[in-house]
């Protein structure tokens, strides 16, 4: 599913796809996008505060979006990496804003699953928040996204029913302490 020429298309034009992740169908596009990301925040109806989940290859790319680790933090990360953890940085980066919406922080995750990490290779990070409006449970199958999102999704990827929990969510801060945001 995640090696249909179709969504490499469809996202790397700017388009939005809802998808399974690792974890549960997502709504999806390029997150160095800004044009896509204030697109699916429209689709969610998310608030303009929140930011979302980003999906990425690996570690490496932390750099497209100015973030350094320390090698204390490196090492902390390889505990949950690849894997259903979203970890919270730091990102003072001001063009960065339209992602971090003024948090100066984004949430990461690498998951375990080859395949898609082969997508995040060619299509790079990827936004991924749930696929469901603000206060609505996410999709656990294609047709109740279809219900939040209908025509208004590029490209619809069918990975069956989803009944998987959302992400954790951790703070790592720069002295590698942990916060638990969302268990």
């Amino acid at each position: 599913m995640w090696t249909d020429p179709n969504l490499i298309k469809v996202l790397k034009e700017d388009g939005v796809a809802v998808m399974p992740t690792d974890t549960v169908y997502g709504i999806v596009g390029m997150a160095q996008s800004e044009f896509v990301v204030n697109r699916i925040y429209e689709l969610r109806k998310r608030a303009p505060d929140k930011p979302c989940i980003i999906i990425i290859g690996d570690e490496s790319d932390l750099e497209k979006f100015s973030i350094i680790l320390s090698d204390k933090q490196k090492i902390a990360l390889k505990k949950y990496w690849p894997g259903p953890v979203s970890i919270v940085l730091d990102c003072p980066d001001e063009g960065l804003e339209y992602l971090h919406r003024g948090t100066k922080t984004l949430a990461f995750r690498v998951p375990r699953e080859e395949e898609l990490q082969k997508l995040l290779k060619k299509t790079g990070p990827l936004i991924a928040p749930s696929a469901n409006t603000e206060r609505f449970p996410p999709a656990t199958n294609i047709a109740e996204a279809k219900k939040y999102f209908g025509d208004q999704v590029d490209l619809y990827i069918d990975g069956g029913e989803i009944k998987s929990p959302t992400s954790k969510v951790i703070k790592l801060h720069k002295n590698c302490f942990v916060d638990v945001l969302r268990n």
